[in-house]
């Protein structure tokens, strides 16, 4: 994933997209990049990687080394950016985020009549932010340019752009699956991912942009460049998964949709016939469960519990070791059990979505070997029958690499595919055979997942205005 923070005002506001980007810290690990325009000094850039550090350390020193009354800031987990573009548009500086799944075919275009060039990185790989530039110098103005890339990338591409008259321009993406909010704040306007990230800064919510709409801010004011597309598709992983708790898309707090989604689920259990009399504790696995928890033992009326602990301060993140059996065992490291809430007790844990489901039977397996009775699953989302291929919100590079795809090949083989709506639904033969399947791999007592119809309930938007691929396989 990845997430973006600008601003334009009548003073320095580099201070303000400094922490603004770092507010989007939850959403990427691999880079982190800053650009300003000062009207004496113009573009500046600086660019970090931030996999063993945080955002906030790598670029503290930033606020002294640079300066600008117009700034972007950009949190990626792909490739380094904000990068400074010089091209027959002018001088500019771009971030990008979303994935391009055809990127080699872009590339292959337009080299082919170009006569141009792409930096080369490992394994020959182009920066997309560097391809998404190429595609829109293509055209005579920033606008024409950015709907022409917008129109030709595969996946998805939210756009920020810092001219070198210090005006920013801001594009949602086509289908409106990532957010973009603006804000507007006594010396100015800003623009960002997550609104919660201006609001701390002074500002306040003037709009959303539309799917696909452009917009021009400058220190005075914002200007529609191009109007919203009709059709939109929400990530709902914005809401289950990734999204921050103090933000809101959509006019929807993300916090508060857990709390209900947890309940629907509790509801769903009971009118299944689950017992839920029962269970000692509730708890929530990982952190961005325990919102889910939390609705699910309000509304079952069953205590919440935190059974483990993670020890985050010295080893924050996990992949912070070189080796992946430094990883793995940090990982294990982080988890402090409280015997007093795990020992011969029925434990009912809510993770905020099952993928590979490595982790889950690790945390498991931990819980029966500090003397739980018995843990029981839940997942905060529909079964994931597809990788996403629009955000990459998982680090699933196959299908095969879901525990749901794994575990229908080995009941059904390849006729099983055929039939995936069926294993979706608790109702089926089918899907209470992957579930059973589940259950013994992983050592659980029950599993169930929410259902598709519980989770558009939850979020309170027309269903036909949320993406939902990664369930249902519908664009």
């Amino acid at each position: 994933m990845g997430g973006f923070f600008g601003a334009a005002g009548h003073v320095n506001v580099l201070p303000d997209v400094f922490f603004g980007t770092d507010y989007h810290s939850h959403l990427g690990t691999r880079r982190g990049g800053l650009a300003a325009w000062d009207p004496e000094a113009g573009l500046q850039r600086e660019i970090h990687n931030i996999e063993n550090s945080p955002f906030r350390t790598r670029f503290e020193r930033s606020l002294d080394e640079m300066s600008g009354t117009s700034a972007i800031g950009v949190i990626s987990d792909t490739d380094p950016q904000p990068l400074l573009i010089r091209s027959n548009l002018g001088t500019y500086a771009l971030c990008t985020v979303g994935v391009i799944q055809n990127a080699e075919e872009l590339i292959s275009q337009y080299l082919s009549f170009s006569g141009g060039h792409f930096e080369a990185m490992r394994g020959g790989h182009v920066n997309v932010t560097e391809l998404t530039a190429a595609m829109i110098d293509q055209k005579s103005s920033f606008v024409e340019g950015i709907q022409f890339a917008q129109k030709m990338i595969v996946g998805t591409a939210s756009i920020l752009l810092l001219r070198d008259d210090g005006h920013l321009i801001a594009a949602r993406d086509l289908k409106g699956r990532l957010p973009v909010l603006i804000g507007h704040g006594e010396d100015g306007y800003c623009v960002s991912f997550e609104d919660f990230a201006y609001q701390k800064l002074g500002y306040e919510t003037i709009c959303e942009l539309g799917p696909g709409e452009i917009m021009e801010i400058s220190p005075d004011g914002i200007r529609q460049l191009a109007a919203p597309q009709p059709v939109k598709r929400i990530c709902s992983f914005l809401w289950t998964y990734y999204g921050y708790p103090t933000s809101s898309y959509e006019g929807v707090n993300v916090e508060a949709m857990r709390y209900r989604n947890g309940a629907i689920m509790s509801r769903n259990d009971q009118e299944a016939g689950f017992n839920q009399t029962e269970i000692d504790y509730i708890g929530g696995v990982p952190d961005s469960g325990t919102p889910h928890a939390i609705g699910y033992a309000n509304h079952s009326g069953i205590h919440f519990a935190r059974a483990f602990i993670k020890y985050t301060p010295t080893w924050s993140r996990s992949f912070m070791p070189a080796s992946q059996k430094d990883r793995n065992k940090i990982a294990k490291m982080k988890q402090v059990p409280i015997h007093e809430l795990i020992k011969d007790k029925n434990l009912l844990f809510v993770d905020d979505s099952i993928v590979r489901g490595t982790q889950l039977r690790e945390t498991v397996e931990f819980l029966y070997a500090n003397g739980a009775r018995a843990v029981h699953m839940r997942s905060a989302c529909p079964p994931i029958m597809y990788g996403c291929k629009y955000l990459n919100f998982s680090r699933a590079t196959s299908d095969m690499e879901l525990i749901t795809r794994q575990v229908i090949q080995e009941l059904e083989g390849e006729e099983g595919f055929r039939h995936l709506d069926e294993y979706a639904d608790s109702t089926t033969e089918r899907g209470q055979q992957m579930r059973r399947a589940i259950c013994e791999k992983f050592h659980f007592a029950s599993l169930e997942f929410q259902s598709l119809e519980g989770l558009v309930e939850a979020i309170g938007i027309d269903r036909c205005n949320l993406c939902t691929y990664c369930w249902d396989g519908k664009e």
